[in-house]
C-alpha cells in the first residue's frame, strides 16, 4: 500500500499563489504518473495536471501557463505551484500516484486539501 499525504493548501486572494506538496509513503515500487486533481463543490472531479517519471507533464486548458507540476524521484515527492490564482480555481485538490509493481500498477489517491480563493 501507498499512502499519499498532501500539504499547503489554504485560503489566498484571486491573483495569489499557493504551493501544494505531497508525498509519498509505504510500501513503494515505482512511482510512474503522478499528479493533481480537482473537485469543486457539485462538479466532478477532474484532472489538472500529471508528470511522468521523465518529466513530461500535461495540463488541463484551464490551468496551462499559470500553474506548475513537478516532482522529486527521489523523494517520491510531487508539488504544484499555482499562480495566477482564480476564484474558480477553488476546490479540493487531490494527489494521484501509479506504483508499479510487478508489471501491475496501482492507483492511489490522497485524502485531499483544500484551496480556497476569495477576497
Amino acid at each position: 500500500q501507498v499512502q499519499l499525504m498532501e500539504s499547503g493548501g489554504g485560503l489566498v486572494q484571486p491573483g495569489g499563489s499557493l504551493r501544494l506538496s505531497c508525498a509519498a509513503s509505504g510500501s513503494i515500487s515505482v512511482l510512474t504518473a503522478m499528479g493533481w486533481y480537482r473537485q469543486a463543490p457539485g462538479k466532478q472531479r477532474e484532472l489538472v495536471a500529471l508528470i511522468d517519471r521523465s518529466g513530461n507533464t500535461n495540463y488541463a486548458d484551464s490551468v496551462k501557463g499559470r500553474f506548475t507540476i513537478s516532482r522529486d524521484n527521489a523523494k517520491n515527492t510531487v508539488d504544484l505551484q499555482l499562480n495566477s490564482l482564480k476564484p474558480e480555481d477553488a476546490a479540493v485538490y487531490y494527489c494521484n500516484a501509479d506504483d508499479m509493481f510487478g508489471g501491475r500498477i496501482a492507483n492511489y489517491w490522497g485524502q485531499g486539501t483544500q484551496v480556497t480563493v476569495s477576497s
